[in-house]
């Protein structure tokens, strides 16, 4: 039987690629208005204003949310309650280049009929063959996690392009305030700045490591994904990318998202996993230990070496390039979007 949303696939058969700032395709408008309207009035996505942090999770678990392990965020709530009573900068939680932390929620029970079909529809292989194929990707070399997902304010997650083992990746607003274009919860997607761009060089030309997180300050935001009922879908490489930084009022309506992942069943990777720190020299990235292998200098092809040693010239405050350590198994901070 065809389903409902049979029509979402052809409209990304049928999606032009944009090349800014990467590779990707956008599109309005992606549900009929009909259906986004039943989509967003559903009681699962139009959560009943609270008034206080515990009485929404309170009514999140009523409607069949639970909280999940996700890149930016913490799983306990009562921790988050706490720092959320006053909002402190920390970056020792989630990840040093953040400032803050969330909570993710994804629905697990839904209670109206439409919202479990749509739930359906994206978790089955239609939508996931279609969408892959759109990117030349082999369905029988990946498998899918997705879902309806609520994101609380403070929820963080710095420019960073996805690590190797992501094949695709799709965002979907399907926020039920009718102001939420105006508020700060949105997807930026962005480049490095020019003077941090040999990373993506260096990413080329060393394919067994993985890509991480960076701080807001090396990257420029060029677009926003603010647009409800819009989706954007790119298949990750060394220039995709994205981050978000929340700050907003989650107890009138929270930031709602259909979000989704391919991931291939086996990307071979070296044992190390640097972090942003591992790209500085002589300064923020050798404050984490003394003696680090020199595993990426070895690897640099001779114009990123001559590049460096442009960059070496300038100023130690604005000499950031291409680190020449990485920490032997480091793997804390590579988690993905």
């Amino acid at each position: 039987m065809m389903s409902r949303f049979a029509y979402l696939i052809d409209k990304i058969k049928a999606a032009e690629f944009s090349e800014f700032p990467f590779r990707h395709i956008y599109i309005d408008a992606f549900f009929s208005s009909d259906d986004f309207s039943e989509i967003t009035t559903a009681p699962e996505i139009a959560i009943s204003p609270a008034h206080s942090d515990g009485h929404l999770f309170s009514l999140l678990f009523e409607n069949g949310y639970k909280i999940i392990d996700f890149p930016g965020c913490v799983t306990n709530k009562d921790q988050y309650i706490r720092w959320h009573a006053e909002k402190k900068v920390t970056n020792t939680v989630t990840n040093t280049a953040c400032e803050g932390f969330g909570v993710t929620l994804r629905l697990v029970a839904p209670q109206t009929p439409l919202i479990s079909h749509l739930k359906e529809f994206l978790s089955g292989p239609q939508f996931q063959t279609a969408a892959a194929e759109k990117f030349g990707v082999a369905a029988a070399d990946v498998y899918a996690d997705n879902g309806i997902q609520k994101y609380l304010d403070g929820y963080e997650i710095s420019p960073h392009p996805d690590v190797r083992k992501k094949a695709l990746t799709y965002m979907v607003n399907i926020n039920p305030h009718e102001n939420s274009e105006e508020l700060d919860h949105h997807t930026h997607y962005l480049k490095f700045k020019e003077r941090y761009r040999y990373i993506e060089t260096f990413w080329q030309h060393n394919p067994d490591v993985d890509r991480c997180w960076f701080p807001w300050s090396w990257c420029e935001s060029k677009s926003v994904q603010t647009k409800n009922n819009s989706i954007v879908i790119f298949s990750p490489s060394n220039n995709t990318m994205h981050g978000v930084k929340t700050n907003y009022d989650h107890l009138a309506a929270q930031r709602t998202q259909l979000y989704g992942n391919l991931w291939y069943h086996n990307v071979a990777l070296q044992n190390d996993y640097p972090s942003w720190e591992d790209y500085v020299v002589g300064g923020a990235g050798a404050r984490r230990h003394s003696s680090l292998p020199s595993a990426i200098k070895s690897h640099l092809p001779a114009p990123i070496k001559e590049l460096a040693k442009r960059v070496l010239a300038m100023s130690r405050r604005e000499s950031n390039v291409i680190g020449d350590r990485i920490e032997h198994h480091r793997t804390g901070n590579n988690q993905p979007l």
